[in-house]
């Protein structure tokens, strides 16, 4: 899928023109959405593709892109499983492909196992079919969704605990939105929380039975390195828009120490530049070559894990970094609420918060390098 008959700049433009009032509303980007669906944004891409979009997007619209990387998330599971002949879920392909929206109802509060356990209900009910009832958070596409990953746990066998995945569609009984969304950044996400109560998933989209704990079931690989790398490429977007502004901004402030001279003749302005651009290049090799080795099927065996939570820690790093140098580099302007830098400063910390946080990061990096902690006792 092509990124220019895709993501052509007219259609851009139209998204960076509604960004702000999204913003400033705290409001879900409905018109984005709907002009993103008409131009089969919502398609199944490779990740290749998906990380290359999304970049894209972010630099003209972080919150849209953040937003729609929960569909392409999920539909990306599917693809990692049908492209290593598992065709369980080519029903998600072909229902992104008929323009239906999927999201992801899987963080909850005091959770920090992340996928390897949950504190939602899922009770075996007829027909191999499982209600679930818990509270999840950060439900990105809350008003729009029409489908909805969630897990939860099923403790009907004690000895025997198990994690269940399964995908809600919007006309089921049992779900609700709940609680505000009044967030820092990346307010047009709309990320409300999701109220589960005895929410049933027949059988037929019940997507995996998994071991409490860390699997090496292809379904959670593909979770996470689809989650890993679109992140990390949204991220990188912000980056990307960051140093064109702050580019722009030397271009444009005079200095009356230097005579009225541009501040991009100023050695230090072009040094701090300079160096933002250094770090911000560093990314698209790692987030573009990760994502062809999930798509060509590489084996990189115990390090993925490493691999794909160092990819996304840094490019959140990075962009914040480049984000930073670009206000210093806009000066005081740049502080005022209604600027297009202050909104990307405040969405780029919610990268702080995406998994795999920086603990979570550096705790998987070091069991690859150094293997498993020594228990005390």
């Amino acid at each position: 899928m092509d990124v220019v008959t895709i993501l052509d700049i007219d259609l851009l433009e139209r998204i960076r023109g509604r960004a702000a009032g999204y913003d400033r509303d705290n409001i879900f980007f409905t018109e984005d959405l709907d002009e993103l669906r008409h131009a089969g944004y919502l398609a199944p891409q490779s990740l290749a593709e998906g990380v290359r979009n999304q970049r894209l997007l972010a630099r003209y619209a972080p919150a849209t892109a953040l937003g729609i990387n929960m569909h392409h998330v999920v539909v990306g599971v599917a693809r990692v499983l049908h492209d290593r002949g598992d065709s369980s879920l080519d029903w998600i392909l072909e229902d992104a492909g008929r323009g239906e929206l999927f999201a992801f109802g899987v963080s909850e509060a005091g959770n920090d196992e992340v996928l390897f356990d949950s504190r939602t209900a899922a009770t075996p009910a007829e027909n191999g079919s499982f209600s679930f009832t818990g509270r999840k958070i950060f439900t990105s596409l809350s008003p729009a969704w029409t489908r909805l990953g969630i897990f939860g746990r099923d403790d009907s066998d004690p000895a025997n605990p198990s994690l269940v995945h399964g995908y809600l569609t919007r006309d089921t009984n049992g779900h609700r939105p709940v609680g505000d969304w009044n967030p820092l950044g990346m307010r047009a996400t709309q990320s409300y929380s999701t109220e589960l109560e005895g929410a049933v998933v027949p059988a037929e989209r019940i997507a995996r039975i998994l071991p409490v704990g860390p699997s090496p079931d292809p379904y959670i690989f593909g979770i996470f390195s689809n989650f890993l790398l679109l992140i990390g490429a949204v991220y990188a977007g912000i980056g990307d828009r960051a140093l064109e502004l702050g580019v722009k901004a030397a271009g444009r402030r005079t200095s009356l120490k230097n005579g009225g001279r541009p501040y991009s003749d100023d050695p230090d302005i072009r040094w701090q530049l300079a160096d933002a651009a250094i770090a911000l290049d560093s990314l698209a090799p790692q987030l573009k070559s990760l994502a062809a080795d999930v798509d060509s099927l590489a084996d990189h065996g115990p390090a993925w894990f490493r691999l794909l939570a160092g990819a996304k820690t840094r490019a959140v790093d990075v962009s914040r970094d480049v984000v930073e140098t670009a206000i210093r580099v806009t000066g005081g302007s740049s502080y005022d609420a209604g600027t297009e830098l202050s909104r990307l400063y405040r969405d780029v910390l919610a990268g702080l918060f995406h998994p795999s946080d920086p603990e979570s990061a550096h705790s998987t990096v070091a069991t690859n390098l150094l293997g498993p902690a020594t228990k005390q006792g």
